[in-house]
C-alpha cells in the first residue's frame, strides 16, 4: 500500500519536515502526507509504514491549551487548526497486526532534557496501539533566535529527507 505521514504543525515547520520525510520515503514507496485533522482513525492493515510527527510544546505533545497559546503568538494563520496528534492517537483504533511505525517532532534548539521531545510520547502511544516501532524517535530543531526566529535550523530538512530515505530502504520489497 505504501507509507502514510501524518503531521500536526502550528507555524509550518513540522509540515515542512513531514514533506521532507515523505520525499525521502518516496524514493522507495508511494507516500501520502496528511494533516492530522484530516487523518482517518483506522489504519489499513496493508500499510507498509506509518510516520507521525508534531511540534513539542511544554516538553511533550501539544494540548488544546498549548495550541491556543501558539495561535495567540502566530504571525499568520496556523497550519493545524483542528485536533492535535494527542487527540488523534487517543481516537486511533488498535491495529490487528504489527504495522511498522516511526515518530518525529520539532523542538526548540537546546538539550532535550531542557526542551523536551514529543516524539517519544508519539512512539509510546503507537506501540500501545499495536504498531511496531522501527526507528528511534527523531527530533528536528527549530531556532528561536534572530534572524531565523521560529524557523528550522539550517540542514534540518536535509536530515529529515535522509531519515525518510533510510526508513524507506528498510521496508520489505513487495511483489
Amino acid at each position: 500500500m505504501g507509507a502514510l505521514v501524518i503531521y500536526e504543525s502550528m507555524f509550518g515547520n513540522t509540515r515542512h519536515v513531514a514533506e521532507a520525510v515523505a520525499a525521502g520515503l518516496g524514493e522507495h514507496v508511494h507516500v501520502d502526507v496528511v494533516e492530522v485533522s484530516h487523518a482517518a482513525t483506522t489504519i489499513q492493515p496493508d500499510l507498509d509504514l506509518l510516520v507521525v510527527g508534531g511540534p513539542t510544546h511544554v516538553h511533550g505533545m501539544t494540548t488544546a491549551r498549548t495550541r491556543s497559546s501558539a495561535a495567540e503568538r502566530a504571525a499568520g494563520q496556523l497550519v493545524s487548526t483542528g485536533i492535535g496528534l494527542r487527540e488523534w492517537l487517543e481516537q486511533l483504533e488498535h491495529v490487528a497486526g504489527p504495522i511498522p511505525a516511526a515518530a518525529f517532532d520539532t523542538r526548540i534548539d537546546g538539550p532535550k532534557v531542557l526542551t523536551g521531545s514529543a516524539a517519544g510520547s508519539f512512539s509510546k502511544h503507537l506501540r500501545r496501539l499495536g504498531f511496531e516501532i522501527v526507528s528511534d524517535p527523531q527530533s528536528f530543531v527549530i531556532s528561536t533566535k534572530a534572524p531565523q526566529g521560529d524557523a528550522l535550523v539550517d540542514g534540518e530538512l536535509e536530515e529529515a529527507r535522509e531519515w525518510g530515505r533510510a526508513l524507506g530502504a528498510r521496508l520489505p520489497v513487495r511483489a
